[in-house]
């Protein structure tokens, strides 16, 4: 018997049963739709979850140094400058304090205030003061740059108005609008605490839907931290590395640095402070780990009806094989070698698998878009479509598992003796 005659007759059979057919294609229908769905879901997730990364810039790293009986804040100052010393292999560095008293913010007859939870009015359903409190910044001319914040108008604080603790500030797009609605601000005149400030510029929006704060930044210049916030210790700041290799080298020689200023203990703590080196390219590896852990757990899981499917298609064979042991002892007795006995038989499963293997890929794309329209708030400018390697691998392993799954049946066909098979009703 050759490969098409062998199709055909797997056909012929599922054609002959189209009901119990069916049902034994439900099992792998249900498995190859869910995997497609799952797996497509989490991986819409994750893209989702990088744009964030995308946004933030790379080679970014987030240095948090506080000494608990420096009173002088001479060990933040001691890491401001080495930082400057690592020289070409930063492109930048800037603190990144906020001011976490409440000011008042007034351009003409508008008013806002920073950080002003105490004036919420939490009766109001659904609100998210987050989204749209503004946050005032203490920041050097370059802190756009290490927060990858690009200038939609105007220019950066310069290095000398920081050094002169000039009256200057570049404005988040979020800020912007609430104070200037649609207007220029470029030029204009905003009064902080009553103190008047020059906008210099104002940033393009990142659109951080999960961190808000980061359009919603008035930055002023760091020297203003006497002034402004009762010299609070300067204790955080953002390194943009020239590129990923020097961003792991000035990671390793700032926390060598920071171990040297303050080292630890043998329990691996700071008894006198506390420290903090990260990286976002660090977290982006991190988060792409657990998304892939996480896609995997949810493919398993999918993957159990697959082969609870693939138990039907061992049962039903076998049943099959009971049905046609007098067919079989024909076959046997005109010469058929055991050999075509299995190829028929197994391509009988791998058919009746991929049948269902199609129609639960089917099911998976329409249970996959309709995923994306139930959960659009999640995955918002992302079209959720299952990836064309997701669905061809759920095909393949649904013939796999057909072939697995129908080696047992068709082994015990080709084993029959053709007398005691002819002798079967």
């Amino acid at each position: 018997m050759n490969l098409w005659q062998a199709f055909k007759m797997a056909f012929k059979s599922i054609a002959m049963k189209k009901t119990r057919s069916f049902l034994t294609m439900l099992g792998i229908i249900i498995g190859v739709a869910s995997v497609v769905i799952m797996v497509s879901v989490m991986q819409g997730k994750a893209k989702k979850s990088m744009e964030m990364f995308d946004k933030l810039g790379d080679n970014k790293i987030t240095v948090q140094a506080f000494n608990y009986y420096d009173m002088d804040n001479e060990t933040g100052q001691m890491l401001f400058d080495y930082c400057l010393s690592l020289g070409d292999l930063v492109l930048g560095i800037t603190p990144d304090l906020e001011i976490n008293e409440t000011s008042t913010i007034q351009y003409g007859s508008k008013t806002v205030k920073t950080n002003d939870w105490e004036n919420i009015d939490w009766s109001i359903p659904n609100q998210d003061p987050w989204a749209t409190m503004l946050h005032l910044k203490l920041g050097s001319e370059q802190y756009g740059l290490c927060n990858n914040l690009n200038l939609a108008g105007g220019r950066e604080i310069s290095y000398l108005e920081v050094e002169k603790t000039l009256p200057v500030c570049v404005l988040g797009s979020g800020a912007k609008e609430q104070l200037f609605g649609f207007t220029d601000p470029v030029g204009e005149t905003i009064t902080i605490n009553s103190n008047p400030f020059q906008v210099v510029g104002y940033y393009e929006p990142m659109n951080l839907e999960w961190s808000p704060d980061f359009d919603n930044v008035i930055v002023v210049p760091y020297t203003f931290n006497r002034t402004m916030n009762n010299n609070y210790s300067m204790d955080s700041y953002i390194v943009k590395g020239r590129d990923a290799k020097a961003t792991v080298e000035v990671k390793t020689r700032i926390e060598a640095f920071l171990n040297g200023v303050m080292p630890l203990d043998e329990n691996g703590n700071r008894q006198n402070g506390y420290a903090y080196v990260g990286s976002n390219d660090s977290y982006a590896q991190e988060q792409e780990k657990a998304n892939l852990l996480e896609s995997l757990s949810m493919a398993a899981i999918a993957g159990i009806s697959l082969l609870v499917g693939g138990i039907g298609i061992m049962n039903i064979m076998l049943v099959t094989v009971t049905e046609r042991t007098r067919e079989i002892g024909i076959r046997k007795a005109i010469g058929a070698e055991r050999t075509s006995i299995i190829t028929q038989f197994l391509i009988e499963a791998a058919v009746i698998c991929s049948i269902g293997g199609l129609m639960g890929i089917s099911i998976g794309y329409v249970g996959t878009m309709i995923a994306g329209k139930l959960m659009s708030d999640v995955f918002e400018g992302i079209i959720l479509m299952p990836e064309p390697f997701v669905a061809v691998g759920a095909f393949l392993f649904s013939v796999v598992l057909g072939i697995i799954f129908g080696m047992y049946p068709a082994i015990k066909a080709s084993g029959l003796q053709p007398v005691e098979a002819l002798r079967a009703d």
